[in-house]
């Protein structure tokens, strides 16, 4: 059970090639959560649309079992159906937008990339947390543009949770963190490996160490 908030720790995002079914996406999200997962964001390119809003009220309904809030990725249509938040990239649409059809206790996350003049105007807009990165190679996006560790300390200036993606792992987590993040953004870390449950503890562990 996640007893901690969502303002830090394990911000886990799901991938559509990690999990190309409903049984590995549903079995792996619960063993994601099961480990304490701050986070959850459920992002699928696809352009099915019955399969996303049948996945994100399943996953919407494994998250309310452990008071963990559903983010979804780049499609606010979908977040207001299913009643959760909504992650933007900076070609995705209007933060002010989302916010006045999504409502004021609503988690709406902004990609930012290398960019502090993007965070201010998403922190302008409403966003209610700020994402960076990359922060090292990343097998997700590979051609990201690379991002600085300072940026992170610089983006603490706003008092709002500051999120780190980017290749991060058991082996770099605590290097995000120490340098100024609240939560690590991770997908292969967690839904690809073996015991998706043993790997969020692994994180956890290495950032309290």
């Amino acid at each position: 059970m996640n007893n901690s908030g969502w303002q830090r720790g394990i911000y886990a995002i799901t991938d559509a090639g990690l999990m190309p079914d409903d049984d590995t996406l549903f079995a792996r999200v619960a063993a994601a959560l099961e480990g304490g997962i701050a986070l959850l964001q459920y992002r699928d390119k696809s352009s099915d649309q019955q399969r996303r809003l049948r996945q994100a009220q399943c996953l919407g309904r494994l998250c309310e079992q452990y008071a963990t809030p559903l983010i979804i990725n780049d499609d606010v249509a979908l977040a207001e159906a299913v009643g959760a938040g909504v992650h933007l990239g900076r070609e995705d649409g209007s933060i002010a937008a989302a916010r006045a059809r999504l409502g004021a206790s609503a988690i709406i996350g902004a990609t930012c990339h290398d960019s502090l003049a993007s965070a201010a105007q998403a922190v302008e807009e409403g966003a209610s947390y700020i994402a960076f990165g990359r922060f090292f190679p990343s097998r997700t996006k590979p051609d990201a543009p690379p991002a600085p560790l300072t940026l992170l300390r610089e983006a603490r200036q706003w008092h709002l949770p500051v999120v780190a993606i980017g290749g991060i792992e058991a082996g770099n987590i605590r290097q995000v963190m120490e340098a100024g993040a609240d939560l690590a953004a991770v997908v292969h870390s967690v839904f690809g490996a073996t015991d998706p449950t043993q790997a969020v503890f692994r994180l956890r562990q290495a950032v309290s160490d």
